[in-house]
């Protein structure tokens, strides 16, 4: 693959490590200028400092002022933007419902689908105007293999990633013919920084430091491969390309088969 993204604007938000990163690196290796959203302010700091091109918002994707700087920066920078991608996310590390304490329900709930759903909506809000502007306007936002097959997260996090798969049908129907909208849905990655719940107490617990967790992910999959955040990253170069160009309200399953387990 070279030049995919020739020519292309893209806002990455969520941008600092994992996936985010990964599509970020991607991205500009197929030619785009990117810019960040990325709320932590280390992985914002090694961002300016490895990627002197890479404008560097630092804020919290789920307030309409983030989006709103990231956007302005993005096309005062650019004159423009063609691509919007949204990598954000939290886990609840498997709690299903009963495993809930009944008094941190509403403050879970709230932190999830904020995070996970509002995050998106916000980002597509900010980047309205200049995506149609730009004629060739994608989208492309980050479900998960948990909003299609069971256990693979809890109670609040599976729902949180059906509610992605919806504003992506509901965002592809309202937004043709002049903005493309996709999603992709990885499966489990390595070496990702997902973390958990605040309210539930979990924010230091990171997903990717599950010891085994390499030889787990492939054991899982009819493929029997562990996938990093640079194999996921080539579905959404695909996505944001030319190549794709008929594609609408569709997703990419970079998940080992998850389809096909028996």
């Amino acid at each position: 693959m070279t030049g995919w993204l020739e020519g292309r604007r893209a806002l990455v938000v969520g941008a600092g490590s994992g996936i985010g990163r990964a599509v970020v690196d991607a991205f500009r290796a197929e030619g785009a200028a990117v810019a960040v959203l990325e709320k932590d302010e280390a992985k914002c700091h090694a961002l300016a400092t490895e990627l002197s091109d890479v404008p560097v918002v630092q804020g919290d994707a789920t307030t309409r002022e983030s989006n709103d700087e990231s956007v302005a920066v993005a096309v005062g920078r650019f004159g423009g933007l063609d691509v919007l991608v949204n990598c954000v996310g939290i886990f609840d590390f498997y709690r299903g419902l009963g495993d809930l304490d009944a008094d941190l329900l509403d403050d879970a709930f709230a932190e999830m689908f904020s995070v996970n759903v509002k995050s998106h909506l916000h980002a597509v809000k900010a980047a309205l105007p200049a995506l149609r502007e730009s004629g060739r306007g994608s989208v492309i936002l980050t479900e998960s293999t948990s909003g299609y097959y069971p256990g693979r997260g809890g109670i609040l996090y599976v729902a949180s990633k059906f509610a992605v798969r919806g504003a992506v049908t509901s965002l592809a129907y309202e937004l043709a013919p002049e903005i493309r909208v996709n999603g992709v849905a990885p499966g489990g990655t390595l070496n990702t920084d997902l973390r958990g719940l605040d309210s539930l107490g979990l924010k230091e617990q990171v997903l990717g430091n599950a010891p085994g967790r390499a030889e787990d992910l492939a054991a899982r999959t009819p493929l029997h491969v562990a996938l990093s955040g640079q194999d996921m990253a080539w579905s959404y170069v695909y996505l944001a390309s030319d190549r794709a160009r008929g594609i609408t309200g569709g997703v990419v399953h970079p998940d080992g088969g998850m389809a096909v387990k028996r």
